[in-house]
């Protein structure tokens, strides 16, 4: 790797030749990538080929999986001796820093007990709370009012406004199913959002607050798991172009919480509520097929089909 630039040096050209990349140039991240997979490869761990974040590895009925987020994994084993045992291999080859049990992931809280898992984001929107000044803001039940507000006005700086949307789109995208919805309606106006757009995404902040609480609880099941998925759509509920809305969630567990969720406008414009229907259906196909993959690759179970409920 070469570093650009030259020096005049008693008359001649000096070029500096890298022997390793340094932090923040554009090949570091690819070569990080690439001495971190060889070594996971080489201690035969296979990498999900549906999601190249993930790696697992068995040893006879002991199943390990290690989840990459740049230069933080996560790892999550049934067994003691091989986690540990994976610890002193990757100490040995990096520089690493063992944080023990996970509490705290990319502004994910963790609540681990005897066969419970449970993630919120109480911390995160306490910070984001704060930043915008809604800290003692009276509470609201729901994420969105039914009728909005009937300023029209533009914003004439809107620039608020975009930053709420960004961050509660990280909190929908991670634990907050249940603002998808509004959410991804208020994220369409952000090129030119009005004044009533600014209260609804005020509205949201306000339910965050009554809601910190709320988590994504996952127990541990001794049956068969199975992937349920249920689809969505309305129709031509967009006033700008009539396109329609899709919506979907999976789980693994008739009973279980969401482990995938989406509410998004359609790419096309549907002619019948039958035509935004069968859209809607083959989105959650299409999910259906990446978690299906996603799953076989990294558990011991066989998802083969998923039953999936949609609107007549």
């Amino acid at each position: 790797m070469l570093l650009s630039g030259e020096k005049q040096w008693n008359e001649e050209r000096i070029v500096y030749k890298l022997r390793k990349s340094l932090y923040g140039l554009k090949q570091s991240g690819r070569n990080w990538n690439k001495v971190l997979h060889e070594h996971l490869v080489g201690a035969g761990f296979d990498r999900n080929p549906v999601d190249h974040c993930i790696y697992s590895k068995q040893v006879n009925n002991n199943l390990i999986i290690v989840l990459i987020w740049v230069d933080d994994l996560i790892v999550a084993s049934d067994d003691m001796d091989l986690m540990n045992q994976f610890k002193e291999g990757m100490k040995c080859q990096f520089k690493m820093k063992d944080l023990g049990r996970i509490s705290l992931f990319l502004g994910i809280d963790f609540d681990q007990s005897c066969g419970m898992i449970k993630m919120n984001q109480k911390r995160y929107i306490l910070k984001m709370l704060n930043r915008f000044g809604m800290k003692d803001c009276k509470p609201r039940a729901t994420p969105c009012e039914k009728k909005l507000g009937c300023n029209n006005d533009l914003m004439t700086d809107p620039k608020k406004y975009r930053e709420i949307i960004g961050s509660l789109i990280y909190a929908m995208t991670c634990t907050r199913p249940d603002i998808s919805w509004t959410v991804s309606k208020l994220s369409q106006k952000l090129s030119c959002p009005r004044e009533e757009d600014m209260v609804a995404a005020k509205h949201v902040l306000k339910y965050l607050r009554g809601t910190i609480e709320y988590e994504l609880c996952f127990k541990k099941c001794d049956g068969n798991l199975n992937l349920v998925a249920y689809s969505d759509a309305d129709w031509a509920s967009s006033l700008e172009d009539r396109r329609s809305t899709t919506g979907y969630c999976f789980s693994l567990s008739n009973h279980g919480p969401l482990i995938s969720w989406k509410s998004r406008r359609q790419p096309t414009v549907a002619l019948s509520t039958c035509e935004a229907e069968y859209i809607g259906m083959a989105a959650t196909a299409q999910e259906s097929l990446y978690l299906t993959q996603l799953l076989n690759n990294i558990g011991r179970g066989s998802y083969k089909a998923t039953r999936i409920y949609g609107d007549n």
